[in-house]
């Protein structure tokens, strides 16, 4: 299946980034697992329901926005699979 269909046919189901979507880093608040797109490291966002009136319990300061991409909702894929799907929309890992 091409990645964007994909994206199109899953995003309308629910409110957060779809998968495959570059948010910035203080815009992941949804559930799922995300590669970031500056170091490629892993970021597990657990499935907690997100306050938009609060700020993220971490929040990375720099000179540059920082992105990441949504490769799973579900906050606990497993390595080897996280691996595979960042290779789905291209994206270098570090984990």
């Amino acid at each position: 299946m091409a990645i964007e269909h994909y994206v199109k046919r899953n995003s309308a189901r629910r409110r957060g980034p779809a998968v495959g979507a570059r948010v910035p880093f203080d815009a992941a608040h949804d559930p799922g697992a995300y590669v970031c797109n500056w170091s490629g490291h892993l970021l597990r966002v657990p499935g907690m329901e997100p306050d938009r009136s609060r700020p993220p319990p971490l929040n990375l300061v720099g000179p540059e926005p920082l992105f990441v991409t949504k490769i799973s909702d579900n906050p606990l894929v497993p390595v080897q699979q996280a691996r595979s799907l960042a290779a789905e929309f291209a994206l270098d890992v570090n984990f």
